[in-house]
């Protein structure tokens, strides 16, 4: 466990919880933290390589909306 760590609250559904006790109970987590802990970095890691595509697709859309307004000004200028 990381040292410089802070402690927070949470409210997660039941079933989670069951589910997170389930695999301390089969020795896959030494504890309910540590499981949290775990799946809190997995979901971080994931979300952060998918970053990169989204802020491209929001330039390519910004792009496509910038063309469209620049086309529409050009049309009515006609």
């Amino acid at each position: 466990m990381e040292t410089d760590s802070e402690k927070v609250t949470i409210r997660i559904p039941k079933k989670h919880l069951r589910a997170i006790d389930f695999l301390v109970r089969a020795a896959d987590f030494p504890s309910r933290s540590e499981a949290i802990r775990t799946a809190i970095r997995d979901m971080v890691y994931a979300r952060m390589e998918l970053v990169p595509e989204k802020l491209k697709k929001m330039q390519d859309a910004e792009l496509a909306i910038a063309n469209a307004e620049a086309l529409e000004r050009d049309l009515i200028q006609k």
